[in-house]
């Protein structure tokens, strides 16, 4: 059975500030369809990876692409093909949740069925609701429905479960699972090791380098 192709390369990559490397010469590759986590401290260098991935941040060396477009040399097209769910995403106070993905898609240039939308991340009886009026489970998954909006093949979710209770988490892992299933390639960090367990593969990252890479069953295996 021939191997999917890789969808995102990732080749020593490089982020310094000051004289300090926080991510140093990193390289992985993330397959098509496959929850990839990144897992490790607080600091070691996961979010500053994601935020390079998503063009967010200048690459100060190496090289990343994503379906085939370099990152640094192609950000717009990169946007276009990824979804991003930040550590603390910003709302609008005055917009249902409803107006919110149709404002989003909107950004796009795309029209979306909203309430479809809502449906999936389990949220149809509050399209009419505010951000502010959420549980924090019922919060993180509006975020992970706005980063649907332009149906991207690509999404990163930064620490998604952080501050969760224990059913609020297994609520979200179902639907990234389900995400997963529709063919979008996931990737993560995390710093719950159990988490690490719901990943197909995951990179181990400390010190801004990756000190290991496998399926948890592999890590687990050292």
């Amino acid at each position: 059975m021939a191997q999917p192709k890789p969808i995102i390369t990732v080749d020593q990559l490089v982020k310094t500030y000051g004289d300090k490397n926080v991510v140093d010469s990193v390289s992985f590759e993330v397959k098509k369809g496959e929850i990839f986590g990144i897992l490790g401290p607080n600091g070691a260098g996961k979010t500053t990876t994601l935020e390079m991935l998503e063009a967010l941040r200048p690459i100060d060396g190496g090289t990343a692409t994503i379906d085939g477009i370099d990152v640094a040399k192609q950000p717009k097209h990169i946007k276009n093909i990824i979804g991003i769910q930040l550590q603390s995403t910003t709302f609008y106070d005055k917009l249902t949740l409803r107006e919110q993905l149709k404002m989003f898609a909107s950004l796009y240039g795309q029209t979306i069925d909203a309430d479809a939308l809502l449906a999936k991340v389990q949220l149809t009886d509050k399209a009419k609701s505010y951000v502010e009026q959420l549980s924090g489970g019922q919060k993180q998954r509006f975020a992970i429905a706005s980063t649907l909006v332009n149906s991207p093949k690509v999404l990163f979710l930064d620490e998604p479960t952080t501050g969760l209770d224990p059913q609020a988490r297994r609520n979200l892992w179902e639907l990234i699972k389900q995400i997963r299933e529709e063919g979008v390639t996931i990737v993560l960090t995390t710093h719950y090791m159990d988490e690490a367990e719901y990943c197909d593969r995951l990179s181990i990252m400390v010190d801004g380098r990756i000190t290991a890479l496998g399926t948890p069953a592999q890590l687990k295996a050292r």
